[in-house]
């Protein structure tokens, strides 16, 4: 593969637990995109200062966070480098953690411009794909709206980005469950692949 093929793989882990159910998820999305020949960066949110956005909205003018005493300048830069976004992460009471949510704030200014219509989308060409993991029972995890509320919710962020999906998997029951199933696995491969 040509260096000016290879695509920048930027996997964003929104758990706290890097060896959960999220993160094996995603570890398989990394080995498959490293097989591939990308460059791959793992950020993992739970362990970077990350301060709350603050709602000033100075960012959709200067296209970026004015906050600069964390670990947004950093986390910004991979963002607007990468080509790929892979997020895993666990469903908190039918959404997303936290942590990720937060991630997405500080993106505001990164991710749109303001228009007086529709957002203008400043990450066009690039793509994303997630990786939902939730300990609710398939199909009720559909059913009672567990994972439907945290994809909607990721969606929405990439959407306005104008950012490509390249797939989304996910895993029910993941109390019970110690390995990540074959059939998850190929799914997450061909994706990435």
């Amino acid at each position: 593969m040509k260096e000016s093929e290879r695509r920048k793989t930027l996997a964003v882990i929104g758990s706290p637990h890097a060896d959960g159910m999220s993160g094996k998820m995603l570890q398989i999305a990394v080995d498959a995109c490293r097989t591939r020949g990308d460059e791959v960066t793992v950020l993992p949110l739970y362990e970077k200062n990350i301060q709350f956005c603050r709602g000033c909205r100075k960012c959709l003018d200067t296209r970026e966070c004015i906050m600069k005493l964390d670990d947004m300048v950093e986390i910004t830069k991979l963002v607007r480098e990468s080509d790929l976004i892979i997020t895993a992460t666990p469903v908190y009471w039918a959404n997303i953690p936290a942590v990720l949510k937060n991630f997405f704030d500080r993106l505001l200014g990164v991710a749109m411009e303001e228009t007086l219509t529709f957002p203008r989308p400043r990450l066009s060409g690039k793509k994303y794909m997630l990786l939902v993991t939730c300990n609710t029972r398939k199909p009720f995890a559909w059913i009672c709206g567990q994972l439907g509320g945290a994809i909607r919710a990721m969606r929405e962020f990439f959407k306005t980005a104008g950012m490509d999906c390249v797939g989304v998997v996910t895993l029910g029951n993941t109390g019970a469950v110690r390995e990540i199933p074959e059939h998850i696995k190929k799914k997450i491969i061909s994706k990435v692949s």
